[in-house]
């Protein structure tokens, strides 16, 4: 008896031990991914915030009557690293039944551990890291010409705060070039149509404009709130996002910073404009039905319509039928494309990582 108590107790212990383990394997927290914050972030300084964040399960309500289609993919695609960059010409593909388009797509991702500069093809095919730094890299927008990237980085300040200043790379990556040299953090760089000059906004006290190689910086406003400049298509205007009435809202000014109208008028966030190709629309970020969402208004500021929440951080194409744009409906950001008017929501991105801030290159 005494024998088979003692081996009784053994195969219970025994058995405690694997279910430990095999538990563990099971339940254990998988390796979580950072997740950037998007809604109310002021452009490059939040996204260098990482927020952990598990990847689950949501429901998500798209906008559209359509059924979002989905590039599918099991594992993250193979990424280029800018040590031996791969240039792809453009291209048009078919996914499903939606015409994605030509061009390519840069993007912020943290894919390899830390925020740096990707570019793919607009289909979400070859994507390809093009800057490598320890420092977050944010921010990218296209030269009108698309040999060159604007960005936003840190990368040589030793300051113990977060600023950032304003670089540009050829568009395969090369030639990291600085712009901006302030002791305050400037970011949102928009190049003007002519590719002459950038527009951004600084903390100092709003936006400013200089030429294309950084120099003759001149203040446009004199609100450190003023916030995302982008132009209009023949360079006459710039539209922007400012707190300067006591609520993130869209405004309008001439290129020269006379003339400032505001254009929307909502107690929830309006920020992030962009003009349409054609310049007869604005497209926006705004909070106003609960969740961060891109909406579309005439550029005069009315019929404001919802295109699809969840979505943040956007880019229109270059023919002006397609928005790519960055969406949380699946926790982490994800890179997707609509059409302009809302409709047929397609994955182009689908890894552990956040992506986010698309800009859709000219050509």
């Amino acid at each position: 008896m005494k024998n088979f108590i003692i081996t009784l107790i053994g195969t219970v212990i025994a058995g405690v031990i694997v279910a430990i383990i095999v538990g563990e394997g099971r339940f254990a927290p998988k390796p979580r991914a950072t997740q950037v914050p998007v809604e109310n972030r002021s452009d490059s300084d939040q996204i260098a915030t990482q927020v952990q964040a598990t990847r689950a399960p949501v429901t998500t309500i798209f906008y559209s009557t359509d059924a979002p289609t989905e590039v599918q993919a099991t594992q993250a695609p193979a990424v280029t690293d800018i040590s031996a960059p791969t240039l792809t010409p453009s291209v048009t593909t078919e996914v499903g039944n939606t015409l994605i388009g030509s061009g390519r797509i840069a993007f912020v991702s943290d894919l390899d551990g830390n925020f740096e500069i990707y570019v793919m093809n607009s289909d979400g095919s070859n994507p390809t890291r093009l800057t490598n730094n320890s420092a977050s890299d944010t921010s990218p927008t296209w030269s009108p010409d698309g040999s060159k990237i604007a960005f936003v980085s840190k990368r040589d300040d030793n300051s113990e705060f977060y600023n950032s200043e304003i670089y540009v790379i050829n568009s395969d990556g090369s030639n990291p070039t600085r712009l901006t040299n302030n002791l305050t953090p400037e970011d949102s760089p928009a190049w003007s149509p002519d590719g002459s000059k950038i527009a951004f906004s600084s903390w100092r006290d709003g936006i400013y404009v200089m030429n294309s190689d950084g120099s003759n910086q001149i203040r446009l406003t004199n609100s450190s709130t003023d916030t995302s400049p982008a132009w209009s298509p023949d360079g006459s205007k710039i539209v922007f996002g400012s707190y300067r009435d006591g609520n993130d809202e869209i405004y309008v000014m001439n290129s020269d910073g006379s003339s400032p109208m505001r254009l929307t008028n909502n107690w929830d966030d309006d920020q992030w404009p962009a003009w349409s190709p054609d310049g007869s629309r604005i497209a926006f970020v705004s909070r106003r039905d609960g969740n961060s969402g891109i909406y579309l208004m005439n550029s005069d500021g009315s019929n404001p319509t919802l295109l699809l929440n969840r979505a943040v951080s956007f880019a229109w194409s270059p023919d002006g039928r397609k928005i790519a744009l960055a969406s949380y409906r699946d926790v982490l950001y994800e890179i997707y494309v609509i059409n302009s008017d809302g409709s047929n929501p397609t994955r182009l991105t689908n890894n552990l990582a956040s992506d986010d801030s698309p800009a859709w290159s000219p050509k």
